[in-house]
This record gives C-alpha cells, sequence and structure tokens, in this order.
C-alpha cells in the first residue's frame, strides 16, 4: 500500500473524529450552526449520521494499519462510493435546497476525499 494512501486513511480517520462526535453527542449544536431547528426525530437522524461518519473513520484507522493493497481495496472501494454520493447530496442540498453556506466546507472536503481515494484506486 503506498504511503499517500496510508496518509489519506489517516487523515480521514482524524476527520471523522472531529465531525462525528459532536454530531453523535452533541446533534443540537451541530443542527443549529446548520440552522435548523433542534427537535427530535431530526436530532435522531443526525446522530445516526454521526455514527456513520465514526463507523467510517473507525475502518479508515483499521485500514490505515494494514500494509498491503488486497486488504484495504474494498475499504477504497466504499469509501469512493460514500464520498461521491455525500458531494453530490451537499452540492443538491447547497443548490436547490436549504443548506446554509457552512456546507460548503462539508462539499470540499467530501468531494477532496472522492478524488484521493479514487486516484489511488485506480492507479492499482
Amino acid at each position: 500500500m503506498s504511503s499517500g494512501l496510508k496518509t489519506t486513511f489517516l487523515v480521514h480517520f482524524i476527520l471523522a473524529l472531529i465531525f462525528s462526535l459532536p454530531i453523535l453527542f452533541a446533534p443540537s449544536i451541530y443542527v443549529s450552526l446548520m440552522g435548523f431547528p433542534a427537535q427530535e426525530p431530526l436530532l435522531g437522524a443526525y446522530r445516526l449520521l454521526g455514527a456513520a461518519i465514526l463507523a467510517f473513520g473507525v475502518s479508515s484507522w483499521l485500514a490505515y494499519k494494514e500494509t498491503a493493497w488486497e486488504r484495504v481495496k474494498i475499504v477504497v472501494q466504499m469509501e469512493i462510493v460514500w464520498t461521491v454520493l455525500a458531494t453530490l447530496i451537499f452540492l443538491w442540498g447547497l443548490l436547490a435546497g436549504p443548506l446554509p453556506s457552512l456546507a460548503w466546507l462539508n462539499a470540499l472536503i467530501m468531494a477532496a476525499f472522492a478524488v484521493a481515494f479514487s486516484l489511488f484506486y485506480f492507479r492499482r
């Protein structure tokens, strides 16, 4: 496995921690930053999102610790699907929906990971 892919996994893990923990444990703060009402069932949905982001981050941590491409290939494939879909959903919400400008940061981060994971995958 290339050192660039290892670094991508590590950065993904760190950013997943930074973004997931507040969403998981303090969703009302995250929701209020996004300009949405902080009420159930929306908070429960955000907790679920935080858990999913944390799970993706943990998969990147586990992949970071591996050395063989064959053992991380499926994680890279999953990351490509996740980051491409997330980028498209953020763009859709930004261009056609009520997402605030802060969501551009999320879209850019996801797009950067989509490009990085895709490059490492298709170079193999």
